[in-house]
């Protein structure tokens, strides 16, 4: 199975200094086959960088859409203008959520609206703390993949990657326990396999999030069910970012070896 090591830039890198960091990124990078490396700028600097970049070394993501595909919605930006400049799309982050209110109505018809337009949806889901407290992790996740995926058909959930980032982890410096990521993604590979067959539980690529890095990168990848990586603040470091591409590589080789 492919992996994935996907940066989110979040609201950091003016247009040209997105520019330097790609250029930086190209010469770190590695070229890996069975690994897709994507990074995920803001909107401004993705026209600029589907010139730039080499699309055989990085893809490129968005970081949020609207679902509507046109119309009078003052400061969004609809899949279909971002179809030709980026390959994916992060739906349903927890910073969207908790910070922009955004309900699961909405999650649920961006996903479709990425599909439309032939953009891969990154749908992202996690529990809070409090939640986690009150061992509600199943019915959160359950919930979420449920309410994101309500309207995909059989034959589009091939075309979906799930990103499982516990709320509580993300820029804390705090990760679960591989077992605890495991665990996670049991649950949504379940839920996914109740909802589109056993195939699909176990083809749907799913992604940890939530205070990567380097450090931790290479146990994270080793816990079963895994495909890659969504990683925040530690895509911003070239080394690191690199570093994570080709422990990713070596991680498949082994699988594949094994």
């Amino acid at each position: 199975m492919k992996k994935f090591i996907i940066g989110n830039w979040k609201m950091n890198l003016n247009v040209h200094e997105a520019s330097l960091f790609a250029t930086k990124l190209a010469q770190d990078v590695p070229i890996k086959r069975g690994v897709e490396t994507v990074i995920c700028p803001s909107s401004l600097a993705l026209s600029p960088l589907s010139l730039q970049i080499n699309h055989r070394q990085m893809k490129l993501g968005a970081q949020n859409c609207y679902w509507r595909d046109e119309g009078a919605f003052t400061g969004e930006i609809a899949a279909a203008q971002l179809r030709g400049l980026a390959q994916y799309v992060l739906v349903g982050h927890s910073e969207r959520r908790h910070i922009f209110d955004e309900d699961d109505r909405e999650i649920r018809f961006k996903v479709q609206a990425a599909l439309r337009n032939g953009l891969t949806p990154v749908l992202c889901v996690g529990e809070t703390e409090t939640e986690r407290g009150e061992g509600d992790t199943a019915h959160v996740l359950g919930d979420q993949i449920v309410s994101g995926l309500l309207n995909v058909g059989s034959d589009q959930i091939d075309d979906v990657l799930i990103a499982y980032e516990p709320v509580w982890a993300i820029g804390s410096g705090r990760t679960p326990e591989p077992n605890e990521i495991e665990e996670a993604v049991k649950m949504i590979r379940s839920q996914i396999g109740h909802m589109f067959g056993r195939n699909a539980a176990t083809s749907v690529p799913v992604l940890y999030g939530g205070s990567v890095n380097l450090a931790n990168a290479e146990s994270i990848l080793r816990a079963k069910g895994v495909s890659g990586l969504l990683i925040g603040g530690a895509s911003l470091i070239a080394p690191e970012f690199a570093g994570m591409v080709q422990i990713a590589a070596d991680v498949l080789k082994e699988e594949k070896d094994g």
